[in-house]
This record gives C-alpha cells, structure tokens and sequence, in this order.
C-alpha cells in the first residue's frame, strides 16, 4: 500500500510539473508553429482561430500534452484558442493569461469601487518605456483624470505599486483603481492628479532581491520617463507614493535611499525589512541593528519633507501584521511620525480597496489645515 500512495504520489508531482512548464506555443525558423496543451483526460483537440488557416492535427503523448503543427505560416499577429472535447479553451499558459487574476464582482448594491454610470471617467494607458536598470523595455498603467487631454495645467503624481505576484494591471483589475479615483474626483475628495501604476514584479533568483532593483528603476528611469512624457509637476511636494505588501517593501526602499523626493507616503499591509520570526523560521540572518542605524540615518531628512507616512494593516489576521509591528517600532525608534490605521479583512485587495479611498483625499493637501 506505501508503495502505491508513493507512486501515486510521484505520478501527480509529476503530472504537475508538466502542466506547469511546457512551452504552449513555439515558432520555429522555417516558419512551422507548436501548439501545445495539457488534456490528459481530454479525447479530443482542434485549434480554433478568427483567423483563417490549415487544419492542425493534434497527438498526445505519454505525459498527457497533445501537440499540433502550422506549417508554412506567413508573417502576421495571430488569435487562437484550444477546443477540448467541444469546449472552447483559452490558453492557460499564455502570459497574457497570467499577466493578470480574472475577477468578478457580486454586486447587490452601488460601492464606492463600482463603475458608476452618473461619473465622468478617466483614462487609463498602457506606456512602454526603456528601463536603463534592466536594459529592456517595460511597461506600466498610467491613470488620468476626465479632462486631462485638453487641459494645460501640470498635475501632481502618484506612484501606487502593486504587491508580490502582481504587475502593472494589478491595482486597476482587482484594485479597482480607476473607478475609485473617478468616483473621489466626481465627488470633489481628491485633488485631480496622475496616477502611475508601474511593474514592480522583476524576474530575480530571490523575491527580494527584485526590491532594491525596483528602487533604482523607479528613481532613474520611471519618474523621468512620467516627467518627460506628462504634464506634471516635479517637485517632492507634488511626488506620493504607496505601496501594498511587496510594493510596500518597495515603497520603504524607496524612502530608506531617497527620503526627499516623496512627501505623501503610504505603505500598506508591509513593512521594512520581513518580520523576525518569517526570517527565523527560514534561518535567514539579518542585521537588525543595521536597519535601525539606517532609519535613524534617514530622519532628519524624511522629516524635514513628509507631510504624510500612513502605514495600514488588515486587522491582526493580515499576514503582514508582525512585520508592520515591527516596523513601527523603527520609526518610532527613530522619531518619525506617522499615521496607523488596520482594519479587519486580512491581506486582500478588499482592504487595499478602502485603503486607497482613505489615503487618495489626504494627497497634496496641506494637512496641517
């Protein structure tokens, strides 16, 4: 019986591993393309298209991926879909199918995250720009308010990044982004402003390690690029930035190294650095005492032109909590002053959602008012 539960065991991390990692389309140089699925259940595969072109005849192997071949297949952009069985299938390994969590909204009553039919709307942008840092070119989401196009004058910016596993579409699909910023500036809460939602998500062999590149790429390559391209202003004053989880660990690299150049800051279910006992338990040493030197290091400075740090939390079930703790008790070490809000609801974008509708009417204000 062990030896079953082991091969059955060995036989679905394997089936896994497979349906993970195969390649779902592949262009060859003599212009034949794979198509690629895992269907082992499956009898059954054609390849559907809008466009038009031969028949694909598909093979299954002994793993459960069926392969098919195009050949002689002229330059263009082509759509494609998997039908399995009769049932029509989207690519699951796709990037475009990964780059972003489906969602759905169950909706008995108008929030303050719907899109609402009696509110001009902005608009949101897809913007390629090169990043000197990674040496490639990147993308982000730029939002901007109704009316932005026709109007000459230069609009204070935020930066508002994603968390760990997210990227650039994160806060404006499940976050909701847009419709709250809509909502608030139909309602005169918010000061109208360019918000940029960046890609915070960076291929590294450690996650953290993706966090001081981020720094450096948002520094020397984001803000100049938003500043070259927008009508915006360009002083710290009129600069914010907040960041969720990993991005909230983004947003305090951000400020650790340049405490000048962002006086709205918000940080959301994160902190600087992990907590302790996350590092304990994966034997990870780090120097505490270093993180104290450096945010003390800081103060003068980051007092001197904060007008806002808000650190928020999901209620004491949020993940994040301990090392949020933590962290407070640096600034507190430090003598940096700060807000602090937690609500119930975890480590999830319906907090995060609340978040950004409590912080956006505080940005660009003078709060001593």
């Amino acid at each position: 019986m062990k030896k079953i539960f082991i091969f059955f065991l060995f036989n679905l991390i394997l089936h896994q591993l497979i349906a993970q990692n195969y390649l779902s389309t592949e262009v060859y140089p003599d212009k034949k393309v794979a198509f690629r699925i895992y269907a082992p259940e499956a009898s059954h595969i054609e390849l559907k298209s809008y466009d038009k072109w031969d028949k694909v005849d598909f093979i299954k192997d002994s793993t459960g991926v069926w392969e098919g071949f195009w050949y002689n297949v002229d330059d263009g952009i082509y759509t494609y879909y998997f039908e399995v069985d009769g049932m029509k299938v989207v690519d699951p390994q796709s990037p475009l199918m990964r780059e972003s969590t489906p969602t759905f909204e169950v909706k008995t009553k108008e929030n303050f995250y719907s899109l609402k039919e009696n509110v001009k709307h902005g608009a949101l942008s897809k913007r390629y720009y090169y990043s000197s840092t990674l040496q490639e070119t990147r993308r982000l989401h730029v939002w901007t308010p109704f009316g932005y196009e026709k109007s000459i004058e230069e609009l204070p910016v935020l930066y508002l990044i994603h968390g760990g596993g997210g990227n650039d579409l994160s806060w404006s699909n499940a976050g909701c982004a847009g419709n709250i910023l809509d909502n608030l500036l139909a309602e005169g809460k918010i000061e109208p402003m360019v918000v940029v939602m960046p890609n915070g998500t960076i291929e590294t062999e450690h996650i953290l390690g993706r966090v001081p590149i981020f720094k450096d790429e948002l520094i020397n390559d984001i803000i100049p690029f938003i500043e070259d391209t927008y009508k915006v202003k360009t002083t710290s004053s009129q600069r914010a930035i907040i960041g969720l989880s990993m991005g909230g660990l983004e947003t305090l690299e951000v400020i650790m190294y340049h405490p000048d150049q962002f006086d709205y800051v918000g940080v959301l279910s994160s902190g600087w650095w992990l907590s302790d006992s996350w590092k304990k338990a994966r034997g990870i040493v780090d120097d505490k005492a270093l993180r104290e030197r450096q945010v003390k290091a800081i103060s003068n400075r980051f007092n001197k032109h904060n007008k806002l740090l808000y650190f928020t939390q999901g209620g004491q079930e949020d993940h994040a909590y301990e090392n949020g703790m933590e962290t407070l008790a640096l600034f507190d070490k430090a003598g940096i002053s700060y807000q602090f809000k937690s609500t119930s609801g975890g480590h999830t974008y319906k907090v995060w959602r609340e978040n950004l509708l409590m912080i956006a009417p505080l940005l660009f204000k003078d709060l001593d008012d």
